[in-house]
């Protein structure tokens, strides 16, 4: 392992991890107080300058949450729009006007505000799930019920993974 070792390589690697992959399904419930806990590997480290979230509502009735880097490149694409494009810039405020900037705490729960409880319809359970770049917040009910649907066709599905090249 060289002059740092495995602990030093396990720990950059736990940090690369941490970084903004979000890969899974994780199943949790809100507490008492409406909080929600994101997944370990998901946090950002503690005292880093990335822990700064927006969530956004999904037209499909869902939460999509971006961390700082997507945030960035979300902030850039807006701002493209025209002052001129007043349809653009009504869709903009539509949106903006239930987002809800975050940042974990220190047990890593995050508070969702009622606008975007509301719109992805989410009771006690919530299901977080990983999209790479981004992650997803169900609600338990929704989240089941489009897994219970007819399952996904392999073929179709290959052909989607060609279609980006994967």
């Amino acid at each position: 392992m060289g002059r740092y070792g495995a602990k030093w390589f396990n720990w950059r690697l736990m940090a690369l991890f941490k970084t903004g992959l979000y890969v899974g399904t994780h199943h949790h419930n809100l507490d008492d107080k409406g909080r929600l806990t994101i997944p370990s590997q998901w946090r950002p480290e503690i005292g880093s300058d990335q822990n700064s979230f927006l969530a956004l509502p999904n037209p499909s009735g869902y939460v999509t949450v971006y961390p700082p880097k997507m945030i960035a490149q979300l902030e850039e694409r807006i701002s493209q729009i025209s002052l001129g494009d007043t349809e653009g810039q009504k869709a903009v405020e539509d949106l903006m006007s239930m987002a809800h900037s975050f940042a974990c705490d220190k047990q890593g729960r995050i508070n969702l505000n009622e606008k975007l409880v509301k719109h992805a319809k989410i009771g006690k359970g919530a299901v977080l799930l990983g999209k790479l770049s981004s992650f997803s917040i169900y609600s338990e009910e929704i989240y089941n019920a489009i897994e219970a649907e007819a399952p996904v066709d392999p073929e179709s599905q290959a052909a989607v993974f060609k279609r980006f090249g994967l």
